[in-house]
C-alpha cells in the first residue's frame, strides 16, 4: 500500500500561523461573527512553520553556465519567530489558506508586531 505524506512548506519570510481561538468571545462572553473579527487590523495566533528566511545572494553565481553541478545551496538570514512562538500580527496582510480542513494564515514576518516565547530554565 502506498501511502502519501502531505506537509507544509513556508518559503521565504513567511510564517504558517493558527489563528487564537479565544478571540471569537468578548469578554463579556458574547460571541462575535468571523466578519467582525476580519475587520479587525492586530489578530494574534501561534506559529505553526517558519520558513528560510531572507534569501542572501550568492557571489559566486554566474549565468554563463546553467548545467554546472557546483552551486553552492542557498542561504539564508533567519527569522526571529519559531515554532510555538505566540504571534500579535496586522491581520490585514495575511492570507488565508486551509489545508486538510485546518484554517491557517500565512503572514510576512514584517506584520508581526510582537513575539512571545515561553522557554523552560532550570533552578
Amino acid at each position: 500500500m502506498i501511502r502519501v505524506k502531505k506537509e507544509l512548506i513556508v518559503v521565504g519570510d513567511r510564517l504558517l500561523l493558527s489563528l487564537d481561538d479565544s478571540q471569537d468571545k468578548t469578554k463579556s462572553g458574547l460571541y462575535l461573527p468571523a466578519s467582525v473579527r476580519e475587520k479587525e487590523k492586530v489578530a494574534s495566533g501561534k506559529v505553526v512553520r517558519v520558513g528560510p528566511g531572507y534569501p542572501i545572494p550568492n557571489p559566486n553565481y554566474t549565468e554563463d553556465e546553467p548545467w554546472s553541478t557546483n552551486r553552492e545551496p542557498m542561504r539564508y538570514i533567519p527569522l526571529q519567530a519559531r515554532e510555538g512562538d505566540y504571534a500579535i500580527f496586522l491581520r490585514e496582510q495575511g492570507v488565508e489558506v486551509e489545508f486538510e480542513e485546518t484554517k491557517y494564515l500565512i503572514v510576512p514576518q514584517s506584520a508581526v508586531l510582537m513575539l512571545m516565547r515561553s522557554e523552560l530554565h532550570e533552578e
